[in-house]
């Protein structure tokens, strides 16, 4: 008898693939909620073990200058880092989405103030920095986006980004954040507004305006929820692996500040009734480089030893937005008197926002 042939099932060459898929996010997913369970009970103990450690173990005394610097310091630099971490892969989940290349598109072809808006909201999430800043801005550029909405993403992307809101809503509170992200936000969308009305595009290097290209000329990558887990996790270790030694130094400085700085010394110095603190502020920020994760402790520490709102907030902007390495970045596509511009309408808006907060609050 001839053996019978055996019948494949249409369903067998599918469904093995699609078990095999939803295998691997199941166990994606798994390892996300066992991280996150054991992030709260770290997290949570961490200033007992700050005490335990300083006070118990190595016997130095509450209310001293060391001790309290120490404490400061042993308990802020996990904390930190943790929450550095978590907010960071979760927001590069959400930055999976927004790709340069789907940036580039949605920002093409918009009005210039929605432009304006829209590019300043997108700084926030998207993956780019004052490294990034060349590529990045001659991709804008030769995608044909307007001057002013390009400049609107190049401040809001390094001083509006997640680390900065996270830390400060972390050390300082959720009012502080949303004061820093809400003003952050408007100097970026004023500050390209007035960029984009004046008459620079012909102070861009001219090997940049050479180039043109669509922003549909370049083709999308898809990604599978599995990809953009991968991809989470590769920039907490990406970003962390760059940043935690300035945090380190940032918060040793903050430690400093907090265990040896007099009380309300600062106010002296950076408090409100001190008209030139803004500006002051501003000036010493510039040359400096560091960024959110390292000045947001420094920050802390100001404030806790009595320099204002605003100018402890024009300090960390013009650190942040304003620094002489980034200008120095932009020479390679800008000119000098683009640059200068840039700087003026910037510095301006930082100033408001200092004399604002130091009068309001």
């Amino acid at each position: 008898m001839k053996p019978l042939e055996k019948i494949n099932c249409a369903c067998e060459n599918t469904a093995g693939p699609n078990n095999k898929q939803k295998s691997g996010l199941a166990k994606y997913i798994a390892l996300v909620i066992l991280a996150l369970f054991l992030w709260v009970i770290i997290y949570t103990q961490l200033l007992r073990f700050s005490k335990f450690l300083v006070f118990d173990l190595l016997g130095l005394e509450p209310g001293t200058h060391l001790g309290e610097a120490l404490q400061f310091f042993v308990y802020d630099t996990p904390k930190v880092l943790m929450l550095m971490s978590l907010v960071i892969f979760f927001v590069g989940i959400i930055r999976s989405f927004f790709t340069p290349e789907r940036t580039r598109k949605i920002l093409a072809g918009k009005k210039e103030f929605v432009g304006n808006i829209m590019a300043a909201l997108l700084g926030i999430v998207t993956p780019f920095c004052t490294c990034s800043a060349v590529p990045l801005f001659i991709g804008f550029v030769t995608a044909g986006i307007p001057l002013g909405v390009t400049f609107s993403f190049l401040i809001s992307a390094p001083m509006v980004n997640e680390i900065a809101v996270v830390l400060l809503y972390g050390l300082l509170g959720w009012k502080i954040a949303a004061i820093y992200m809400g003003t952050g936000l408007l100097v970026a969308i004023v500050a390209g507004w007035v960029i984009g009305r004046l008459p620079m595009e012909r102070h861009i290097q001219d090997w940049v305006l050479k180039i043109r290209t669509s922003a549909d000329d370049v083709p999308e990558e898809t990604k599978t929820w599995e990809d953009r887990i991968r991809y989470a996790a590769h920039t907490v270790k990406d970003i962390v692996g760059k940043v935690w030694i300035y945090l380190v130094l940032g918060i040793a400085v903050g430690a400093a500040i907090h265990g040896y700085v007099p009380e309300n010394f600062m106010a002296s110095i950076m408090g409100k009734n001190t008209w030139w603190s803004v500006p002051l502020a501003v000036l010493i920020g510039i040359p400096m480089y560091s960024n959110a994760a390292g000045i947001v402790p420094v920050v802390e520490a100001l404030l806790g030893k009595g320099a204002s709102l605003g100018t402890a907030l024009a300090f960390m902007m013009s650190v942040i937005a304003l620094s002489f390495p980034e200008m120095v970045i932009l020479r390679k596509v800008l000119k000098v008197k683009l640059i200068l511009t840039f700087i003026a309408v910037v510095g301006s808006g930082i100033l408001i926002v200092g004399y604002l907060f130091n009068y309001l609050i």
